[in-house]
């Protein structure tokens, strides 16, 4: 099969435990075994449980490409985007991606799933119906249809033809209020999951008459510039031959904390004590302990970013809220490890301080900054530190001053926790210039 896993959002309706960069998609919140997972993670697992030879492509934005690199590996295929232009500009660029760059044929199908969802295996299942429906049908679009099991306002409905497994769509309801939900679903109607399949060359001729263009390199250059449109406007809603799988299990897109807990391993994760508490939920990432008493129908989360306590029943004006926020993002995982802000000041002078885990066998990228001089702090590991294309070794309990302008970079032999502390007028993450270098010579 060849998939491309839609991952972006700014995750505002999960704070504090998302932001911007880190989207619900990433939380490691699901059980594997005795490890925890997140739900980019599962949806990649299980693809490739069905098909081990799946050609697996992630879509994604600047911001979260670590985030992917770090959970999913150096290897994965991936389709960044330069900027947020919605699902059709993105699906765009991220087929022609597929027939450019990794040559997939133009007969060949590919289908296309949100990162961010939760189903049973059954679901992987019915994505390679869904994959081999297409590669053998004469619709151009088909799509998955989850059968309701209740009246929601939070997805648009498929209504379909006939009440078979695979069906011509008869229409497409937008997001209705809950009496038309109940109308919708006594026609027949199923939700829509937001999983669709077509053939290869369907998209790059759609995307040739819509945008002008059907290049990768083409598209990436002039990308900005796109309309921000959605693929249910764009193609979906245009398109007259297209088909939809019934799909009977549990699917869930998570969108909510009332969704979210659902899927926890155990009601309360993280450091906790918990007295007299009824229908309570916690997840707690920082190391201090939450104590919950005589709670009732509580959602607590604490995150670097921030604490919510929220009635259970009152989540959904989370997003609104939290969208006049305006701080940057207090942890991030990057290709190399992660990072956690633990102090910022500018009463005297501007000064950021972080804390870096980096990886074994990993390395920051060979960079210089303009606008701020850093100290490094070793506090555990062994390394290699690079300044100015002079290699030295590096243990715990090594300072290092980094002054604006010099070139430097650390390659962890073991994993190397350092403590960063950045000087200067202003300290932003777009204050980096990167450089080649090869650390084998």
């Amino acid at each position: 099969m060849n998939i491309i896993l839609l991952s972006g959002g700014s995750g505002k309706r999960l704070w504090p435990l998302s932001n911007e960069a880190r989207s619900k998609q990433f939380l490691k919140i699901l059980r594997k075994d005795d490890k925890s997972e997140s739900m980019i993670q599962r949806a990649y697992r299980k693809i490739e449980a069905v098909d081990p030879d799946a050609n697996i492509l992630v879509a994604t934005v600047q911001s979260q490409e670590s985030y992917i690199m770090n959970q999913l590996g150096d290897a994965i295929n991936i389709s960044v985007e330069p900027g947020r232009r919605d699902t059709f500009p993105a699906i765009a660029l991220a087929a022609s991606y597929m027939h450019d760059v990794m040559h997939v044929g133009e007969d060949d199908a590919v289908v296309v799933l949100p990162s961010d969802s939760w189903a049973e295996d059954s679901f992987f299942d019915s994505i390679e119906k869904l994959y081999r429906h297409v590669l053998n049908s004469e619709q151009n679009l088909c799509l998955m249809g989850v059968e309701p099991n209740y009246p929601s306002e939070k997805y648009g409905y498929i209504v379909p033809k006939t009440g078979s497994e695979i069906s011509e769509v008869a229409a497409f309801k937008e997001k209705p209020e809950e009496s038309a939900a109940k109308e919708y679903i006594r026609q027949g109607a199923m939700w829509n999951c937001g999983v669709f399949a077509f053939k290869l060359n369907y998209l790059l001729d759609v995307s040739q008459k819509t945008i002008g263009t059907s290049n990768y390199q083409e598209l990436f250059s002039d990308y900005n510039n796109l309309e921000k449109i959605s693929f249910d406007y764009a193609v979906v809603e245009k398109e007259p031959k297209i088909d939809v799988l019934r799909y009977s299990g549990n699917w869930s897109d998570l969108g909510t904390w009332n969704d979210l807990v659902k899927v926890f391993p155990e009601p309360c994760i993280g450091q906790h004590v918990e007295k007299d508490c009824e229908d309570v939920y916690l997840i707690n990432e920082l190391s201090t302990p939450v104590f919950l008493n005589g709670l009732n129908n509580v959602i607590v989360a604490a995150s670097p970013d921030g604490i919510l306590i929220t009635d259970a029943d009152k989540t959904n004006s989370i997003k609104k809220t939290v969208e006049s926020f305006d701080h940057r993002p207090m942890y991030e995982e990057r290709k190399w490890g992660e990072y956690r802000v633990l102090y910022e000041t500018s009463y005297t002078t501007n000064s950021l301080t972080k804390e870096l885990i980096i990886e074994a066998g990993k390395n920051i990228s060979y960079q210089e900054h303009y606008l701020r001089d850093e100290i490094w702090t070793v506090v555990e590991g062994e390394g290699q530190l690079l300044l100015n294309g002079e290699v030295s070794s590096v243990k715990c309990g090594d300072t290092v001053k980094i002054a604006k302008g010099v070139k430097h970079a650390v390659r962890a032999f073991t994993r190397l926790h350092i403590i960063e502390v950045q000087i200067g007028d202003d300290l932003v993450e777009e204050d980096i210039t990167r450089y080649d270098w090869n650390w084998e010579g």
